[in-house]
């Protein structure tokens, strides 16, 4: 199994294995009891690995471990200066970007184990810019169905805020977490953490409802153009499946709900359609037209739907390393 089609997990356990039967047992007494599971699972099943992985997945995770380090005694700056020496400017850019969204997980732990309704409760009624603060700790999803229920006026100011996020002091945040209640402590080292941002609100707008997706990028349009393009560009649509090489449509059309896959065709335009059924099989083309040709009366927010849940199976593929995304310039891709 190559690395880069190893999943967290898998890369996880192969760690664990690494560290022999001993440290490994040391290791699981502070791990909650579903990291445990999940680990052992892999671990169950894990097959050969040649020396050369086993390295590759260590060097990898001594890196993580040591880019930590470095942010949590000395800051961004220092980090970015002694990472760069080590590695080199673009691989120390990108493990700044995977340990400082892994950091931004540890503020505000509570919101993203809370049910969106009781956050939603509690938060509504605060100020846009704290409440903006507070979704860029929560989950993607959590954020998008709060943004999706507050006032047309506040979601609007909300996402704005959060696209335009550059990186607060842990005083500030800590504050904010005081007036819920919770204590902020697992940041007090750092000198500014880095959140929110463009990419974080393109997660949160992925995971929005079409009609609400419609209805802020219409209206940030006009406040501002610019700033909406470059959420678009880092977002992935519906209409984006144009721009999925053959491989990964015929990849995702393999985990496609038959229903849903029809029901987004209902309001799917025609060079998505075209590609769609050009990475079909004749026989599963004919099924599916047949079914579009018999299907009726459909509720355009269940093909909005049905289009959301293809782009979440899409998504899913990406993050596993099981498809690659390529849109706007932004991944260069090696044959």
């Amino acid at each position: 199994m190559a690395n880069h089609q190893m999943n967290g997990q898998q890369k996880a356990a192969a760690v664990i294995i690494s560290l022999g039967a001993e440290n490994a047992s040391k290791v699981y007494k502070y791990l909650k009891e579903d990291e445990v599971e999940q680990l052992t699972y892999e671990i169950a099943r894990m097959s050969h690995m040649s020396a050369e992985q086993i390295e590759e997945i260590l060097e990898n995770f001594y890196q993580v471990c040591l880019t930590q380090k470095v942010i949590t005694e000395g800051g961004m700056e220092y980090a970015k200066n002694v990472l760069e020496k080590a590695y080199g400017a673009q691989t120390a850019s990108s493990l700044l970007e995977r340990v400082t969204k892994s950091l931004r997980t540890k503020a505000f732990e509570f919101i993203r184990k809370t049910d969106y309704k009781n956050l939603m409760a509690m938060i509504q009624n605060e100020h846009p810019q704290t409440i903006a603060l507070i979704l860029s700790y929560a989950r993607a999803d959590q954020a998008a169905m709060i943004i999706a229920e507050l006032p047309k006026d506040k979601r609007l100011d909300v996402v704005e805020r959060i696209a335009t996020m550059d990186r607060t002091s842990p005083e500030i945040i800590r504050i904010v977490e005081n007036n819920l209640e919770k204590k902020f402590s697992s940041l007090m080292s750092l000198d500014f953490m880095e959140f929110g941002g463009v990419n974080y609100i393109a997660d949160i707008m992925n995971n929005m409802d079409r009609a609400n997706e419609k209805y802020i990028f219409d209206e940030l349009t006009r406040k501002d153009a610019q700033l909406c393009d470059e959420i678009k560009k880092r977002m992935f649509v519906f209409e984006d499946i144009t721009v999925l090489d053959d491989m990964s449509i015929q990849r995702f059309l393999r985990e496609v709900d038959s229903k849903d896959l029809v029901f987004a065709l209902k309001g799917a335009n025609q060079e998505v359609s075209d590609v769609i059924f050009k990475n079909m099989s004749n026989r599963t083309t004919e099924t599916i037209k047949s079914d579009l040709e018999f299907t009726h009366n459909v509720r355009l927010r269940d093909v909005e739907e049905a289009q959301q849940r293809i782009v979440g199976v899409i998504r899913r593929l990406e993050s596993e390393g099981e498809l690659v995304i390529s849109k706007g310039g932004k991944d260069e891709v090696i044959a």
